[in-house]
């Protein structure tokens, strides 16, 4: 792809660099994006990162990334179709692709050891670029989501580090106070029947792509401690305690046309 004019360019910020990817193409359908994909990059380092995202045999890119300093690049413009969300599934939609605008931030990703937090400056600059995206194309803050929300199975990024509190309070996102850890009745991989049915449902009305067949398998516990991940994160375990479906019920509770 040939050089083009960044969709982001705030007077009052830094604004995007532009190194095109060739990785992308033609929204289908004419589709235009109203979602918006926060994804980390898991590699070691954010120009490796970078590289491979514009290297034409990697065959993935991001319209945006954001590196540990905050600093924007732009790979694919808004209007094109970057290829970052991979096989996945929202609300029914299983061409997120053509749904979606994606970030890519710097970040080495989940560790046995320790995951590291992402820095200040850095999430200062997503939250900019998120506000900045969110407003020119009308994205519905319940519509700005984790890679890991549309491919619970596969994926675990942007991660439970990530701060979707902070940016709820700069007007980004959806988001509740989740419920305290404690006690109460949970349901587990393993569990079958009516209340497991129930949970599915709601995670199914919420967005998230599962079978509701009252059969609380692999892919439950996966949408589960990718709920967690986002919305719950002090325990990312795939347990459906009270904490998780209390706090779902909230976040269902606030959704336009669902209480």
């Amino acid at each position: 792809m040939s050089a083009f004019q960044p969709d982001f360019a705030k007077p009052d910020f830094a604004g995007a660099q532009v190194r095109p990817s060739p990785n992308c193409g033609e929204r289908r359908n004419g589709r235009k994006p109203d979602m918006l994909i926060l994804h980390y990059t898991g590699m070691a380092t954010a120009q490796a990162a970078l590289d491979w995202l514009c290297a034409e045999e990697s065959q993935v890119s991001s319209h945006y990334f954001v590196d540990e300093a905050g600093l924007i690049t732009q790979m694919v413009p808004e209007a094109a179709r970057a290829w970052h969300a991979g096989e996945s599934k929202w609300k029914g939609e299983t061409d997120n692709n053509s749904a979606s605008i994606g970030i890519e931030i710097a970040h080495v990703g989940h560790r046995e050891d320790a995951t590291p937090d992402f820095p200040d400056v850095q999430i200062e600059a997503v939250i900019a670029l998120c506000k900045d995206i969110v407003e020119r194309n009308g994205i519905a803050a319940e519509r700005v989501l984790a890679h890991s929300d549309i491919a619970p199975m596969r994926k675990q990024d942007p991660g439970e580090m990530f701060p979707w509190n902070r940016l709820y309070r700069e007007g980004i996102g959806h988001w509740v106070e989740p419920l305290p850890v404690g006690g109460g009745r949970f349901f587990q991989e393993g569990d079958s029947g009516q209340p497991v049915e129930a949970l599915q449902t709601m995670l199914a009305l919420y967005g998230y792509g599962l079978e509701v067949d009252g059969v609380y398998s692999a892919q439950t516990a996966a949408v589960v401690r990718a709920f967690q991940r986002h919305f719950r994160p002090a325990r990312v375990d795939g347990i459906a305690d009270a904490s998780t479906i209390g706090t779902l019920h909230k976040l269902l509770s606030e959704l336009p046309g669902v209480a």
